[in-house]
């Protein structure tokens, strides 16, 4: 195995490297691996969290030899969503603070769906909300045969807004109609009879599988496979179909949504553990 020559990669500001909530190593055959590394709470995205992969994406596109992102979860579980108590740390703040959460967390996503190289995802465990969202916009994804799979959003009383475009390119409006509004969750086999993953393979053989696509994308030309994905994006339904009215219009239902009366009550439920009382009414 080729030996990292770039290792990872602090992203809160001098803290222990354990402490980092995004890790990444860059090898010498320019394949990259960005780890999310909140293992504690299953990988739940907060601030930092995103800060980290914004600044991981900034600092490996400064690196001319890039070729391959591979992406992972570190721990038992690949992606578990918003990190709850922090939106309710958010919720109370500002519109304007609200919004830039929001901002932040689809310019990650876009961001990574736009990367000009190819991206493989390795699932494993819990993929939920924002999770399905950030498999959607990676190229290749392989799941473990534990992985589980949920767009969670609305159990919360919360909307999947800002993966919405994602999401319909990697499973189609109809199956994004029933999953993002069901909540549901289902299995490996299910997420890959739908699209949202290319693969399942057992646990044991997750790295193995992705190392073996990672070794089919350097195989190919750098320049071809971006003018390639490029113009696979600009043919897609979403995608680099979000243009800045859009991008404004999803980033700012996804923050009001945070802010509702419905917001709040779904984060209750999930904080004392028992059914939303949704009372018919509106949010």
């Amino acid at each position: 195995m080729a030996s990292a020559i770039v290792q990872g990669k602090q992203t809160t500001g001098g803290s222990p490297m354990t402490a980092n909530p995004v890790l990444w190593t860059l090898d010498e055959r320019g394949v990259a691996t960005v780890t999310l590394n909140r293992p504690e709470v299953n990988n739940a995205y907060d601030g930092a969290l995103i800060a980290g992969v914004l600044a991981a994406i900034d600092d490996l596109g400064k690196r001319p030899n890039l070729r391959v992102v591979v992406l992972r979860g570190n721990g038992k579980h690949f992606q578990a969503g918003a990190d709850l108590k922090w939106i309710n740390g958010v919720r109370p703040q500002s519109a304007e603070a609200n919004e830039a959460a929001s901002r932040a967390t689809f310019e990650a996503v876009q961001r990574l769906n736009t990367l000009p190289i190819p991206t493989v995802a390795l699932v494993q465990g819990g993929c939920f909300g924002g999770g399905t969202g950030v498999i959607a916009a990676c190229d290749v994804v392989i799941a473990a045969d534990n992985a589980l799979f949920s767009i969670t959003e609305v159990r919360w009383g919360l909307t999947a807004a800002i993966i919405i475009p994602q999401l319909c390119d990697a499973i189609g409006v109809r199956q994004v109609r029933r999953y993002a509004l069901t909540g549901e969750r289902f299995g490996a086999e299910d997420a890959r009879r739908i699209g949202l993953v290319h693969e399942v393979v057992p646990l044991a053989e997750l790295e193995a599988a992705g190392a073996k696509v990672v070794e089919q994308l350097l195989a190919n030309g750098p320049e071809a496979m971006a003018e390639t994905k490029r113009l696979a994006l600009e043919s897609s339904f979403g995608g680099m179909a979000v243009d800045d009215a859009a991008y404004t219009r999803l980033v700012h239902l996804h923050s009001v949504k945070r802010q509702s009366s419905e917001a709040a009550e779904g984060l209750a439920s999930f904080a004392e553990k028992r059914a939303g009382n949704w009372g018919g009414g509106k949010g």
